[in-house]
């Protein structure tokens, strides 16, 4: 089987319209439908906001980013807008882009409710580059109508996926799932040039310390589109669970306050050498980063927040469904010690506690995540213990409790996991998470105005979460303290 690549054309446009309301059964198609093409389910009712997403992202001529709070609905806003597409304009390839191959399963899953029969392109080249190769070719010849493919941001930038993107037709939607992941360097440069209907999905679009990989991932896939659909929209409106937030405060060993000061002397010298030289802000510096990372790894395994999690745990014994997030490990120095967090956290809730729980982290094998999601559904395990890997788009709505030990400074996984917590599921009525925040120690004047800076971003993502809460007076209150210390009263 042979195929012709097409000459380099102009970038196809589309005279697309906007969608009619189609919320009765039967409204799409009255026949039969055809294998693997879209089709919206009969049963399924989109939300307003879903239905504005939608809209938004039509009128500006199918490019956009969908800035939607985790577990609002943004993969059927998604396969929603496939299955116009292929009304309007018979739309032929369906490309959806993940960060983890979890993700890409399911994808599927979701996927085949709107009758799409997608290839799952990850891994080993053997098991999907002849099936894409072969679809791509029947629907070049007509003997296929649509192909949907599923892949990772890693089998994207190889050449085996790299090699088969010139023959897409120019009927192709391409979905950046996670979107904010493509923003990085060479995932941005494999996107495909040539396919003119983008779709960005994304809680959090900006890149974290990369002003110009978000701005090159809004040049691909289009601006943020109205109306945002906030994390305080999502709860008003039924989309994620109402919650309760309890901050836990930790006070840092005396070893840990010492390397905290040196650490924090270093970054306010290189902040002022920074301000010397041009003025800039502390995020554009790269020197930074690393003693801001360390410092994050420091905070992120303070040795007293397993004592806070004996004293939680011990008096919650009986409660299942319940996640525990440990340091995410995401630096090679830091790996040892998030193992290291990772297997104490499970040694006193298994062992000392009695707590049954299983750790989930990037080893997890794709048969026995799903082996575990089972169990934790069921009650069968109590509990989750996990890393990074449960941060990015793991639907697991049995969750009604978590226990976040650490987060980055990064404000997209301080997003992200909360609404993995607050997805709705018909056994909860709402959330409840217990927040690990650990007390700066006590500061000289030369210090104590940097802490204040870097303090300022993180306690305002605290406050906002203590405000949208169930239980926000309290919660607030225990945030006072802080805030008094290093005069932030106006967060």
């Amino acid at each position: 089987m042979y195929l012709t690549a097409n000459p380099v054309r102009q970038l196809p446009t589309f005279r697309l319209k906007l969608p009619i309301a189609r919320e009765s059964k039967g409204s799409y198609q009255t026949s039969q439908p055809l294998p693997g093409c879209p089709i919206r389910p009969p049963s399924l009712q989109l939300r307003q906001y879903q239905q504005e997403a939608i809209a938004s992202w039509f009128a500006n001529n199918g490019r956009g980013t969908l800035k939607m709070a985790t577990g609002s609905g943004k993969t059927i806003t998604a396969l929603a807008i496939a299955c116009e597409l292929y009304q309007q304009i018979n739309l032929q390839v369906l490309l959806v882009v993940c960060p983890y191959r979890h993700l890409v399963t399911q994808w599927a899953r979701e996927c085949e409710k709107f009758n799409l029969q997608p290839i799952l392109a990850f891994e080993n080249l053997r098991t999907w580059q002849s099936q894409l190769s072969g679809q791509i070719y029947n629907l070049r010849s007509g003997s296929q109508r649509f192909v949907t493919v599923i892949t990772t941001n890693s089998t994207l930038i190889g050449d085996g996926f790299q090699s088969q993107l010139k023959y897409f037709p120019a009927k192709t939607l391409i979905i950046g799932d996670e979107a904010h992941n493509l923003g990085a360097p060479k995932l941005e440069e494999s996107l495909p040039r040539s396919v003119g209907l983008r779709l960005a999905l994304s809680a959090t679009p900006e890149r974290y310390f990369d002003d110009f990989g978000t701005q090159s991932l809004f040049d691909y896939f289009g601006p943020v589109l109205q109306p945002e659909f906030t994390l305080r929209d999502a709860i008003a409106q039924g989309a994620l669970v109402h919650y309760l937030y309890y901050p836990v405060l930790v006070e840092l060993t005396e070893a840990e306050s010492i390397a905290y000061l040196k650490l924090t002397k270093r970054i306010g010298r290189s902040l002022l050498y920074r301000e010397r030289e041009n003025g800039g802000d502390f995020e554009d510096n790269e020197d930074l980063k690393p003693l801001l990372m360390q410092r994050a790894r420091l905070i992120g395994a303070a040795e007293n927040k397993l004592n806070a999690l004996r004293d939680l745990m011990a008096t919650r014994r009986e409660t299942t469904h319940t996640l525990f997030y440990c340091s995410d490990g995401s630096q090679d120095a830091g790996q040892r010690s998030s193992l290291r967090q990772l297997k104490a956290v499970a040694k006193i809730l298994g062992v000392d506690l009695g707590y049954k729980v299983s750790t989930y982290t990037a080893q997890t094998s794709l048969e026995e995540r799903e082996i575990l999601r089972r169990q934790f559904e069921s009650g069968e395990l109590q509990g989750l213990v996990a890393i990074r890997c449960l941060d990015e788009g793991v639907d697991i709505p049995a969750i009604q409790t978590a226990v976040i030990l650490s987060s980055s400074g990064n404000p997209r996984q301080f997003i992200q996991r909360r609404g993995r917590v607050l997805r709705p599921h018909p056994a909860k009525e709402r959330a409840t998470i217990f927040d690990m925040i650990v007390l700066p120690p006590d500061l000289d004047r030369e210090t104590i105005e940097v802490e204040r800076n870097l303090l300022k971003k993180e306690l305002r993502r605290f406050v906002e979460f203590a405000d949208l809460a169930d239980n926000a007076g309290v919660a607030r209150m225990k945030l006072l303290d802080l805030q008094k210390r290093y005069g932030l009263l106006d967060i």
